[in-house]
């Protein structure tokens, strides 16, 4: 009987190469990154503050909609606490982000996203939405929102 030989096993890796290689991230996600660092760095008493100027450096029409949803979610959940989120505006209750507002020019996307969390109670079933995109606010979309905010803390 022969000894194993050390090293002459074969990697259970697939050799085949991809087509897609990592380049690297982005100069919108590393700016991302950096705005979340400084988050975390930055002073947690003024947090509307932060997320009221956000929403004022925002090209139109992402401001409106930006000043709108604060409305909407300060008054149909105001135990949510405003604050920035990887740069964008946030509501988080006990410190966990239950929704967000990203702005299209955020990632040069062609509309705004308003999105929630796994913390947010939503669930229903198997499948349900969690992020909406956002071309403009009507009473129609307005009424949504307040109705699944408050599900989300409820």
């Amino acid at each position: 009987m022969k000894p194993a030989q050390k090293g002459t096993r074969k990697s259970a890796k697939s050799t085949t190469a991809t087509s897609k290689k990592f380049k690297g991230f982005t100069d919108e996600e590393h700016g991302a990154m950096r705005e979340r660092i400084q988050e975390l760095k930055a002073d947690k008493e003024d947090g509307e503050g932060a997320v009221l100027a956000k929403i004022a450096e925002m090209p139109e029409p992402d401001r409106t909609m930006g000043k709108r949803l604060h409305a909407i979610i300060k008054e149909s959940a105001p135990a949510l606490s405003p604050r920035l989120w990887y740069g964008m505006p946030a509501y988080a209750k006990d410190g966990k982000v239950i929704c967000f507002f990203q702005a299209a020019q955020k990632f040069k996307t062609r509309y705004a996203t308003f999105g929630f969390s796994d913390k947010a109670n939503l669930d229903e079933g198997a499948m349900w939405p969690t992020a909406f995109a956002l071309k403009g606010l009507t009473a129609t979309e307005e009424a949504r929102i307040a109705t699944l905010v408050k599900k989300a803390v409820s």
